[in-house]
């Protein structure tokens, strides 16, 4: 059996469809469980659509409950299922094997995670199609501790925008980490492959997903990326993920000449300095005043309880 978890907040009318595409799945879901942030919306959402899948389950939480790992360890308690799916609510199942051709590489009894292939969505920008295929090529892979010294950082990455679980190997690492910022899943996977395990890239598993941040947008989701890696040097310390930063920018930039987009690039030049403007400050941010953290993180509420020391 297989059960999908997806964690919301102020779902759009997308989320239905996503509803929909699973339940026609070739391998039907037995739970799809959502965890809810602020219940009034979802509540008055589901009561307009009466079309809802007989397995969903909703679980509502609290905003200030909401945590990137913890929030997902909850949610694996409503599963018994021996795999479960964490998606979350944007992403959207390209066809009716998504499930199917996510959870084959998990037949393999030393993979533990299984992910998905992100693909554009119609109409992003040029930068954001080139980047979902930068990071998520047509070619499946299975990354194991061998790999670290050529992948480097990439040997962890791993996505929770659409990725299978193994329930076996997750109870025996002990599960998603109770509390971080993000990266939730990169820790999860990096935690499997030191301890012997595999990690699956399937390129058939498709799922639609993808995003055109603004400058702004940039800034605040890297201060939480660069907060995460500050805070597990155990996973990140000594793998950098900023020669694979640079690799992609050079590689967009090169790729809007060649398609006759040149007029792009100084905007996405601004991006990518505001982008590493962030990480700088999230890799940094115990040597800043708490007030201006939250500030420029785009989850605040995670520091209402702050247990840094701060340096």
């Amino acid at each position: 059996m297989v059960d999908v978890i997806i964690p919301t907040y102020r779902p759009g009318p997308e989320l239905f469809e996503i509803l929909d595409k699973l339940s026609r799945q070739t391998l039907k879901p037995g739970k799809i469980i959502i965890i809810n942030t602020g219940e009034k919306y979802i509540k008055d959402m589901l009561s307009e659509h009466t079309n809802l899948p007989d397995t969903l389950c909703v679980y509502n939480i609290d905003e200030d409950s909401f945590d990137h790992g913890g929030t997902r360890a909850m949610a694996t308690g409503y599963s018994k299922a021996d795999i479960f799916i964490c998606m979350t609510q944007d992403a959207m199942p390209a066809d009716e094997r998504f499930i199917e051709e996510l959870i084959r590489p998990l037949s393999q009894t030393d993979v533990a995670a299984s992910y998905a292939r992100q693909l554009p969505k119609s109409g992003c920008s040029v930068e954001e199609s080139f980047t979902r295929a930068f990071n998520y090529p047509d070619e499946s892979v299975i990354k194991s501790k061998e790999d670290i010294g050529r992948l480097g950082i990439k040997t962890y990455f791993c996505s929770n925008v659409s990725c299978a679980y193994r329930r076996d190997i997750y109870d025996k690492l002990g599960g998603f980490i109770k509390k971080t910022i993000f990266n939730e899943d990169m820790i999860y996977a990096a935690t499997a492959i030191n301890a012997g395990y595999r990690i699956a890239y399937s390129a058939d598993a498709r799922v639609y997903h993808s995003h055109d941040y603004s400058a702004r947008e940039q800034f605040k989701r890297n201060v939480d990326i660069g907060i995460s890696q500050a805070e597990h040097p155990e996973v990140f310390a000594g793998l950098s993920s900023e020669s694979e930063g640079k690799k992609l920018v050079f590689k967009t930039i090169g790729e809007l000449c060649r398609t006759g987009h040149i007029l792009r690039i100084p905007g996405y030049i601004i991006k990518i300095v505001f982008r590493y403007a962030g990480f700088l400050t999230g890799r940094n941010y115990k040597k800043l005043p708490l007030s201006f953290v939250k500030k420029v993180s785009s989850n605040p509420v995670y520091f209402m309880e702050e247990k840094r020391c701060v340096e």
